[in-house]
């Protein structure tokens, strides 16, 4: 099992085996539904003991290979709301393989919530699966389509499968980077706690609607939380989340807004790489968006040991995992297409007070494994028995929102200059570089044990940036660098910052 496979893997169980008054979608029971619902649930919820999931599948769904879960398949013409040609249609994910955990969902409308009943006969399965029972299984999760593309066809948008995670796309994308809902003591030597979603609660949406809500409710060992997204469809596709977390202990190393990606080589990171594709990855760079106005790229790699990287901020305007490489011929895949990958860009909506953007990035051998891991960590510890309301915009697209006209770090290339020396090629593209006096342009390179040589800033006619390059010492690493594009003594590009690490 990989990383991914692993963290998608915990289990769910009925709400009414946790809550008092709740139902589970075996019931045909309508409850009222308001704003505050699940809100309460969560709350209710964070008050008495942690019950553990229950994985009980019947037994055609145990021991399911990938091909054969692959097999399952959702009926389209089953969907939710399709028989209404209303803007948006939901399909269910059947139970099995490493999707063995119950999630019950329901359908809102008119100020009731509804339980949405599994049955059996709107899925299909493969010839090698035995007989399911047409009882009542619940689901695994669900994904949501609308025409994103063009009008007449209602494409895949997001998913919420496994664990917290959940994923979208906008126009002319593939699926590439996760969400997750909560992470608790990530990169921890005690080992990391995974909440988990055990229910969910779909608005249904109006004729003409450009947005559909979901609710959810998370639960694990530690804590409780209430979500509810607002999903708007497009380029970019963007998530409104409001959040209420409520600790059952003390949470020290609470991980926010996190998201978790792939980096497996690239032109700065190609150690022990024989392969015929220039590179592979999700994501190519953490970029943050400080309290202070200044904007950070951090480029991604594929270390050896684990590498843990800590930005410490004070009310952040934003952060993400972004895919700035869109040009198929940095890739040459046909198939994984990675330059179709979203970019995923957090938003923080009102004060998040003093804390950091944190990046890990775990080694790996294998491109199937999600290896990058981001997220916001407050600085204080979350107490136990208290409500902490965070609202933030998620936005996946092609980049993040331009907070300003500074310029752009696009491609961090890095090769040998000797046996104790590095050079490293930065490609700097803005709209802001066509206006810049070439002859006060210079490059401010820094590095905190380790001497810069040879700094050469120059425009670049293929690209319509600049090129700074410079070269390192890199014997006494890891070495943390810095650089930014100067004119005169003003900054027109974001910090590129940087770890080299053998």
């Amino acid at each position: 099992m990989n990383r991914r496979q692993f963290l998608e893997a915990s289990a769910l169980t009925p709400l009414a085996t946790l809550l008092p008054g709740a139902v589970s979608a075996a019931s045909a029971a309508e409850l009222p539904f308001g704003p505050s619902y699940v809100r309460d649930l969560a709350r209710n919820l964070a008050s008495k003991p942690f019950a553990p999931p229950e994985e009980k599948v019947p037994d055609a769904l145990k021991d399911l290979t990938y091909d054969q879960y692959r097999s399952i398949r959702f009926l389209p013409e089953r969907a939710a709301w399709r028989s209404e040609k209303l803007p948006f249609e939901v399909q269910f994910f059947h139970r099995g393989f490493f999707y063995k955990n119950r999630v019950d969902i329901y359908e809102v409308a008119g100020g009731r919530a509804v339980p949405i009943r599994y049955r059996r006969d709107d899925f299909a399965f493969g010839d090698n699966i035995g007989q399911v029972p047409d009882a009542d299984l619940g689901f695994a999760g669900f994904r949501i389509h609308a025409p994103i593309n063009r009008p007449d066809y209602y494409d895949e948008v997001c998913a919420f499968l496994g664990a917290s995670y959940f994923r979208a796309v906008a126009k002319g994308e593939t699926y590439g980077l996760s969400a997750r809902g909560l992470s608790i003591d990530t990169g921890e030597s005690k080992g990391e706690e995974f909440p988990f979603f055990k229910a969910f609660w779909l608005e249904k949406p109006a004729p003409g609607a450009t947005s559909v809500v979901v609710h959810a409710l998370l639960d694990s060992k530690s804590a409780t939380a209430s979500y509810r997204f607002t999903i708007r469809p497009g380029a970019p596709t963007v998530f409104d989340v409001e959040m209420s977390l409520y600790p059952r202990i003390e949470l020290q190393h609470a991980g926010l807004a996190p998201m978790t990606s792939m980096f497996f080589f690239g032109p700065n990171d190609r150690h022990d790489v024989d392969d015929f594709r220039p590179a592979v990855h999700d994501s190519d760079g953490l970029a943050v968006f400080n309290g202070k106005g200044e904007q950070l790229w951090r480029p991604l790699n594929n270390p050896r040991d684990l590498q843990a990287s800590t930005f410490n901020d004070l009310n952040p305007r934003g952060f993400g995992l972004m895919q700035r490489e869109r040009n198929f011929f940095a890739y040459e895949d046909i198939e994984s297409r990675f330059e179709r990958r979203p970019s995923l860009w957090v938003e923080p909506i009102g004060d998040w007070g003093e804390g950091s953007v944190v990046l890990f990035e775990i080694p790996t051998k294998e491109e199937v494994h999600d290896n990058i891991a981001a997220f916001w960590r407050p600085k204080t510890a979350l107490q136990a028995k208290s409500e902490n309301n965070y609202t933030y915009r998620l936005h996946w697209g092609p980049d993040a929102p331009k907070p300003n006209s500074l310029a752009r770090f696009t491609r961090t290339g890095v090769g040998a200059r000797g046996d104790d020396s590095k050079l490293f090629v930065l490609e700097i593209v803005g709209d802001g570089l066509k206006a810049v006096d070439p002859n006060k342009v210079r490059g401010a390179v820094s590095a905190d044990k380790s001497e810069i040589k040879n700094v050469v800033t120059q425009p670049n006619p293929e690209t319509g940036g600049w090129r700074l390059s410079f070269q390192c010492a890199v014997k006494d690493a890891p070495i943390e660098l810095r650089a930014i594009l100067m004119q005169g003594e003003q900054p027109i590009s974001e910090v590129w910052v940087y770890r080299w690490a053998p």
